[in-house]
């Protein structure tokens, strides 16, 4: 923690970098200057400013006095995706065909009961990874990192992380069908990726059926369903191993908590 400083100075000053001025007014070095921009701890002219590079001259620079060079940390972020948006695209890839679903991740989206307490940066929505495919026309958890050791295993262990969806058909299933599901699909012979089939619940027009499933298998569910002739409706995924979407509504995403593992 350092004290707060006032505005410096009282004389016209020429334009410079703001980590200049800071670093002046703590005074630091020029690179521990910049952790506190990048850190999102300097405002000016009472607005944060998270780039060293950015010009002041006669602007008031101030600085937070809970201001910390602890190191910055590499983030997680959840977001559930509405139908339509492409989970893997990154934002440059975006035309007329393709809305790549990371550019859903804005300060304006962010979840107001987000519990984890991180405070959000600029910084936060640069370098991101999406991990664990999910089909354009669903809707649910999609994982963006810019952890490399959340994203190794999101990658290396996707094989035995559980991935629980729940996939809305039209009309009624009947016990037999969710046994054929669970156990009786092959594909040319050869047997399809194991899953667990189960009723959800049901209305007077649809069923809502819940798969859990390991692996990365991007129309698995829907070959299924046409298998045994379900007309999908909707479908949402829920969980990515041991981390769930919560409460979190379509387009808005939080903050992978300490706590949480996949």
């Amino acid at each position: 923690m350092i004290p707060n400083k006032n505005p410096v100075s009282r004389a016209p000053r020429l334009d410079e970098r703001l980590a200049k001025r800071v670093a002046e007014m703590v005074p630091c070095s020029r690179r521990e200057a910049e952790q506190y921009i990048a850190g999102g701890w300097v405002s000016v002219n009472g607005q944060v400013v998270e780039e060293p590079m950015f010009r002041v001259a006669n602007h008031t620079v101030e600085i937070d006095r809970n201001a910390s060079l602890m190191e910055l940390v590499d983030v997680t972020i959840l977001l559930h995706k509405p139908p339509g948006f492409d989970a893997m695209a990154a934002p440059g890839e975006a035309n007329r065909h393709i809305k790549p679903a990371q550019q859903l991740l804005t300060p304006a989206t962010h979840a107001a009961d987000d519990a984890s307490g991180i405070r959000l940066l600029k910084r936060h929505f640069a370098s991101l990874t999406a991990a664990v495919p999910l089909e354009t026309a669903a809707s649910g958890l999609i994982v963006f990192t810019q952890d490399w050791r959340v994203l190794r295993k999101l990658s290396e262990d996707l094989n035995v992380i559980e991935q629980e969806i729940i996939v809305e058909i039209e009309g009624d299933v009947s016990p037999a069908s969710l046994d054929r599901l669970n156990h009786g699909l092959a594909s040319d012979g050869h047997p399809l990726p194991p899953v667990k089939v189960s009723l959800n619940s049901t209305s007077d027009t649809s069923s809502k059926l819940r798969f859990a499933l390991k692996g990365s298998h991007p129309g698995l569910i829907a070959y299924l369903c046409e298998r045994m002739s379900f007309k999908i409706l909707s479908m949402k995924r829920l969980r990515v191993g041991r981390v769930a979407m919560t409460q979190l509504q379509p387009g808005q995403w939080r903050y992978l908590q300490a706590h949480e593992r996949f």
